[in-house]
């Protein structure tokens, strides 16, 4: 597959950097330039940008699309926030009250990242590596299974703080690379990390806020988790209607083992009484980009 290479360093200072999230900044700036897609990367002067990292999705520690900042059990974000930060190479970091970094040692580290766009939000869609890459920036690299492996995005689900969230972008092969490392992560003895805790397929009893923006709330998907918060900030925990708002919201997607395309999250949750759950696994669905 494919993807841009671009070399620079990682910034956490004065931001808010959560296990799937982190800022970047080019040695050169004008290649953000480079980046395909239709979206065009988000970047200050310097060139500083938002990284969203391909292919996994990590607890929110801090959600406000809809109406009050939330989180879930942040014993589970705040883990994959630190070994985030600890394998790029920073070796302590200083947060405030609202989880802003204040202080971090090295104040930058460097690194490089592979892209083929950026989001609706701008954010850089990217595989983030640690060190010196293997190729000169600005140029495509084909990544394979190897070099997969040397990304902070395949260590965090091989270590159980992430989930897999795919995207059509995403070559099946490199899919299949990282579905290994969730199911090797779901089958050590213990399971690693939120997986002895992670309730998405058998089910979370919702009455209301608490019971998912509480450290002691469930952990779920946190797409489906978003899902449940904007629903319930419209002003009516009855998941009755749960539903048919995810059917509004018209993700679309496939389901791998079906081969069904579809659109609805709906297509895979279940809500019975107050009881929501997914019918499968995240690793089986491929959204649309």
């Amino acid at each position: 597959m494919p993807m841009l290479l671009i070399k620079g360093s990682y910034h956490v200072i004065d931001a808010r950097p959560d296990g799937d999230t982190v800022h970047f900044t080019p040695d050169d700036s004008t290649e953000w330039d480079l980046v395909g897609g239709i979206h065009k990367v988000e970047h200050n002067m310097s060139g500083r940008a938002r990284l969203r990292l391909e292919a996994i999705d990590t607890l929110e520690t801090h959600y406000s699309r809809t109406g009050p900042e939330v989180h879930q059990p942040l014993a589970h974000g705040h883990a994959a926030q630190d070994e985030l930060l600890r394998w790029l190479g920073f070796t302590s970091v200083t947060r405030d009250a609202k989880e802003k970094v204040t202080a971090a040692t090295p104040a930058t580290v460097p690194g490089w990242i592979l892209t083929r766009g950026a989001a609706q939000d701008h954010r850089c869609i990217a595989l983030a590596g640690r060190g010196t890459p293997q190729g000169p920036s600005g140029t495509e690299v084909f990544v394979d299974e190897p070099l997969l492996r040397t990304t902070v995005n395949h260590h965090l689900l091989a270590v159980g703080l992430a989930y897999p969230t795919y995207y059509r972008s995403l070559f099946a092969e490199l899919r299949t690379e990282l579905t290994a490392a969730v199911h090797q992560a779901q089958a050590a003895t213990p399971a690693k990390g939120l997986w002895p805790d992670d309730v998405t397929l058998s089910g979370a009893t919702v009455t209301g806020m608490s019971d998912l923006a509480e450290d002691t709330g469930a952990v779920i998907l946190p797409k489906l988790f978003r899902r449940l918060v904007d629903y319930i900030n419209l002003g009516d925990p009855d998941l009755s209607g749960f539903p048919a708002f995810l059917d509004q919201a018209q993700d679309k997607f496939w389901i791998l083992s079906t081969g069904q395309f579809t659109t609805g999250l709906d297509a895979v949750v279940e809500v019975i009484d107050s009881k929501v759950r997914m019918t499968h696994p995240s690793e089986d669905l491929v959204f649309e980009d």
